[in-house]
């Protein structure tokens, strides 16, 4: 497959795979991808930079990217302890009630409780931006940054340049793309309302050719939102786009490792939960960020519509909030409580499988969609 994206990053297939998991990253740029790790869960830089050095031994050579949460307005910061007491005591004990209404128990003694909740933090994305940074100068595998709260300051967007790094951003509107194509952005992410996690209010279909049509001629459009079939991404090209971008579908992927106790043979919790799961069950709620993000529809997420449920806080304080219920959760082995991300496409999710074997039925599914739509065209 041949778009302006395959030939400018090196790769096989015009497929962009966000993850959490290094695991499935490292696959998706094996398989002919480009892998892109969610750097959000790295409280601690040195963590993050001893999984992007597993990343490089484990790619084969191939690109791949990152992935960081950053406004480009600076954020008045304080510290996690003065941004805690900022919570209204109301909203503690909504989450501690709710916690016990499901029998979600608490977390063993000392166990750490904060993990990903500071990587919200403006300070801490720079600071997964300068790891990457030097990882890239050191290996020269990282090619891609992609912003998921549109475009990143323009010292951040300027300093990728230097080192030779592409600059993605996520939009769910026409004028989002047009800001980042005039902020320096190489690339926009058109994400549809369809998609898991940080969502717009504008469906694929609609939003896809509407944003190559205002800044197609200047930045290339990665399709997102409800992609998971070889179909669906020869759709994204047929529209204008010059690749998809893709996060839910990796969900169900044989090597996806987080929240899989030592030991644990077969689906992880959440994975049960997915499995599971229709195209209807999800919502798209502000409970998970303070931002507005498509989730699995469960019954934490349920217990935040009920009749007096506190309205969500601003992020990064209700990512503070909901740090220990999350980890609470992910522990309590129970797939109709779990907290996750997810797009609609989830209906999709049918079966853990192999990236390589994902990404290869895509492309047969692609090489199909094609086929049939050329025969429409023959005398």
């Amino acid at each position: 497959m041949h778009t302006e994206l395959t030939e400018r990053f090196g790769i096989e297939y015009p497929i962009f795979g966000f993850t959490p998991s290094q695991h499935v990253a490292a696959a998706i740029s094996r398989a002919g991808g480009l892998g892109v790790l969610g750097c959000v869960r790295f409280n601690d830089p040195d963590e993050l930079d001893e999984v992007l050095e597993w990343m490089h031994e484990n790619t084969d050579g191939k690109p791949f990217g990152v992935d960081v949460v950053m406004p480009a307005k600076i954020p008045t910061e304080g510290t996690q302890v003065d941004l805690a007491a900022m919570i209204p005591p109301e909203h503690k004990a909504f989450v501690e009630r709710v916690l016990d209404d499901l029998g979600v128990p608490a977390l063993p003694d000392g166990e750490r409780v904060n993990a990903g909740v500071l990587g919200w933090l403006h300070s801490v994305a720079r600071s997964h931006v300068d790891v990457a940074m030097a990882h890239a100068d050191k290996y020269g595998q990282i090619k891609l940054i992609a912003n998921a709260l549109g475009s990143p300051p323009s010292d951040v967007i300027a300093t990728s340049h230097e080192h030779g790094v592409a600059v993605a951003a996520l939009a769910g509107a026409k004028d989002h793309a047009l800001h980042h194509v005039e902020a320096g952005v190489d690339i926009v992410i058109a994400q549809g309302y369809e998609g898991g996690g940080h969502t717009g209010e504008v469906t694929s279909m609609v939003l896809w050719p509407e944003l190559v049509d205002a800044v197609g001629h200047t930045a290339p459009v990665l399709a997102a939102g409800g992609v998971g079939s070889g179909r669906q991404m020869a759709a994204a090209i047929a529209l204008g786009a010059q690749g998809v971008w893709m996060g839910t579908y990796w969900l169900t992927a044989a090597e996806y490792q987080l929240g899989v106790p030592e030991g644990h043979e077969g689906p992880s919790t959440v994975q049960q939960a997915l499995l599971a799961a229709s195209s209807r069950d999800t919502v798209r709620r502000r409970i998970y960020s303070g931002k507005p993000a498509r989730l699995l529809k469960t019954r934490w997420t349920e217990a935040w519509d009920a009749d007096g449920a506190p309205e969500p806080l601003p992020m990064p304080l209700q990512n503070i909030l909901v740090s220990e219920a999350h980890a609470r959760i992910s522990a309590s082995d129970d797939p109709g409580v779990v907290a996750m991300p997810a797009g609609q496409i989830v209906g999709r999710c049918n079966a853990i499988t192999p990236v390589a074997e994902l990404i290869a039925d895509m492309v047969s599914e692609y090489e199909e969609a094609t086929a049939r739509m050329g025969k429409t065209l023959e005398a």
